[in-house]
């Protein structure tokens, strides 16, 4: 009996790992540069701040859609031409001489932002045992705590020595592997291949979303926000809503059809990814890394002696578990797997919010926690469930939809916790009721995410023993 030839998948999930990487530097190397940048190119740090709003934004709007015209047009073909064009960010904003010309490398750089629900999607079409996807829907997934903590660091390196360019070179070197990469060892599926795309819903459904994180992003300022455009941008957004429903009960090959809307596979999924990263991200990356440099109400470290002792091992222990959980998951169920890790980020966070604020190791230890339970577990069952739970006649959708919530709850995280923090606490932030009262909200909606996913239905099919169950998705 031969054994069967492995090398295919071996090689496609070393592009697809390749092409995760080379998005995610764009998204994580340059937090630590952002002075740098500024300073380099005569502007302040706010206005280079905003090149960051922008990369997100468009991630996650060309997110919404771009995983369904991949059924379309191929998902091999739409990945290297956003890989392709990452690259020709990279460079313009490796060349950037002015802050308009940064904005339009960024730009670029933002429409690959669905990278890693499109490689997702491709190997779920080449992987049919449940065991082997799980261990790599880990391994890809936990790229987007960051490449193992260690991209920061490098950024942090990379501008203080070399000037901040250098770090968009860095990511253009690797897109340029990712790209050679996935030409060669890419395979290519096209599940909708003669469907029509829905461009008439892309529209208001893109212009939805895109209002409601600017209105997020712009009421996070807090008192220096312009409310009447948050209003603005509130009211653009519901109609825009109100706009796409009505089109989407009236195509025929709808992008989201009201019927997959009404499915609990599809809300159930969407709402426990929006609370999920409402009460988690920005209790990390925002009130962790404020009370650990706050020298009045914390423990005054520097901003690289934070991400040392804090941001990067909460980012490599979530890569190093993120396999774990996608082997266990197919044998334990999805569900069940993302509930641990959803209970344990309650109980990390509370720990946090009661011990950590008074005590560094503490703060250092559940910050690991929730490296584990967030990182390492939740985060990749909610990115599989995503292509697990989307209808078979449009799988890209629900990806797509889910990837949307995941930076809409960020956004709102960091409007919600930091607003919370700053009203218990006080402008001048000097004692540590402020952050424990954010970070309990944090853990509250952390607690509603939990009891939410209850209501996600079984990916039967994904999980061993399962294939001839039937997933009540209504």
């Amino acid at each position: 009996m031969t054994t069967p030839d492995r090398r295919p998948v071996v090689t496609l999930v070393v592009a697809v790992l390749a092409a995760c990487v080379a998005f995610q530097l764009n998204a994580s190397m340059l937090s630590p540069a952002l002075v740098t940048m500024a300073r380099e190119l005569g502007t302040d740090d706010a206005t280079v701040g905003l090149s960051q709003t922008m990369f997100f934004t468009l991630a996650a709007m060309f997110s919404l859609f771009l995983p369904r015209l991949s059924d379309i047009a191929g998902r091999r073909r739409v990945l290297l031409v956003m890989l392709a064009v990452m690259l020709v960010g990279s460079v313009v904003a490796a060349l950037a001489v002015s802050v308009p010309m940064l904005f339009a490398g960024r730009a670029l750089q933002g429409i690959t932002g669905p990278v890693v629900p499109i490689c997702l999607l491709m190997l779920r079409s080449e992987i049919a045992d449940p065991r082997r996807y799980g261990i790599v829907l880990g391994l890809i997934t936990a790229v987007n705590g960051g490449v193992a903590g260690l991209d920061a660091l490098l950024g942090g390196w990379l501008a203080t020595h070399h000037g901040f360019r250098s770090i968009f070179w860095v990511i253009a070197a690797v897109t340029v592997v990712a790209l050679v990469l996935v030409a060669v060892w890419g395979v290519e599926s096209r599940p909708s291949q003669g469907t029509q795309m829905d461009w008439r819903g892309v529209v208001p459904l893109v212009v939805a979303v895109g209002a409601l994180l600017l209105a997020f992003d712009e009421a996070a300022a807090l008192s220096d926000a312009r409310w009447g455009r948050v209003a603005g941008y509130a009211l653009l957004a519901v109609v825009a809503a109100v706009v796409f429903w009505r089109l989407q009960g009236r195509t025929a090959q709808p992008l989201v059809a009201p019927e997959d809307l009404r499915r609990r596979a599809t809300w159930a999924t969407l709402g426990t990814t929006l609370l999920t990263m409402t009460g988690v991200f920005a209790v990390v990356n925002g009130l962790v890394a404020s009370i650990a440099q706050n020298p009045a109400a914390g423990f005054g470290l520097g901003a690289d002696l934070t991400a040392l002792a804090l941001l990067a091992p909460y980012a490599l222990i979530g890569w190093l578990v993120g396999p774990f959980a996608g082997r266990l998951a197919p044998v334990l169920g999805y569900r069940t797997v993302l509930r641990v890790g959803l209970a344990g980020s309650v109980v990390a966070t509370v720990l946090l919010a009661v011990v950590g604020v008074h005590s560094f190791a503490v703060l250092v230890v559940a910050t690991l926690l929730l490296g584990v339970t967030y990182a390492g577990i939740a985060n990749i069952m909610l990115n599989g469930l995503g292509v697990l739970l989307s209808p078979a006649d449009r799988p890209g959708m629900l990806p797509g939809l889910n990837a949307g919530a995941f930076n809409l709850g960020a956004g709102i995280s960091f409007v919600v916790l930091p607003a919370v923090q700053v009203a218990v606490g006080g402008a001048g932030q000097t004692g540590v009721g402020g952050y424990t009262a954010g970070m309990l909200v944090g853990a509250a909606c952390t607690a509603g995410a939990f009891a939410l996913s209850l209501l996600i239905p079984r990916p039967a099919a994904a999980e061993t023993g399962a294939a001839h169950d039937v997933v009540d998705a209504r």
